[in-house]
């Protein structure tokens, strides 16, 4: 059976390949079922943008799809960026411009409030899902770097001190970052009820 994974980025298909592995299904990224819709975040929440996505999708494609979204809570900057995390700063900067703006809106703020958390929202809708929508969350605490250290992951990972690892999520493997974040999370709740789809 296909599974429409909801992104155009291959490096999320790869790390969703990852954590499904082992599922009787194939992945496709919206890209290659041909879908050119873009649906909006307009959730206020990463649930309901999650589900938004996911729904959407999978009405567009006719397929089994699986959609994310997931984002950074920093507690010193009231929860964000939040849902807004992919346009933090504004539209068009790179992953490293938005880490720059995240830091220079931190650089009074001392290394015990620096408190943050990695959050996702895993959503399932389609054919033979109950209920037409499943969402699962997944949360990871840590604190905010006063600088970007590691060069694995993507987004914030360079930012994001694990205190138990004594490194930043960029500093860990992928199968290491896997068994920790809040995706890897958020994507084993959702196995079991996968699982159970796919098996019809």
């Amino acid at each position: 059976m296909k599974l429409l994974v909801a992104t155009r980025n291959p490096g999320k298909l790869r790390e969703f390949a990852r954590l499904l592995g082992g599922l009787p299904c194939q992945l496709l990224d919206l890209r290659e079922a041909g879908v050119i819709l873009e649906v909006e975040e307009t959730g206020r929440s990463f649930e309901e943008n999650a589900r938004l996505k996911a729904q959407e999708y999978a009405s567009a494609s006719g397929l089994l799809t699986l959609a994310d979204d997931s984002g950074l809570e920093v507690d010193a900057l009231g929860g964000e960026p939040g849902v807004m995390s992919a346009r933090y700063g504004g539209p068009g900067l790179s992953d490293e411009q938005r880490v720059q703006f995240l830091l220079e809106g931190m650089k009074a703020v001392p290394g015990h409030r620096r408190q943050a958390r990695f959050r996702a929202a895993i959503a399932l809708a389609g054919p033979g899902v109950p209920g037409g929508v499943i969402v699962t969350e997944g949360a990871v605490e840590g604190a905010i770097a006063h600088g970007p250290i590691g060069r694995n992951g993507f987004g914030y990972d360079p930012v994001f001190w694990l205190k138990e690892r004594a490194k930043t999520m960029a500093e860990l493997t992928d199968e290491q970052k896997d068994a920790v974040s809040h995706r890897g999370q958020a994507a084993r709740n959702i196995t079991e009820p996968l699982r159970s789809v796919l098996a019809g």
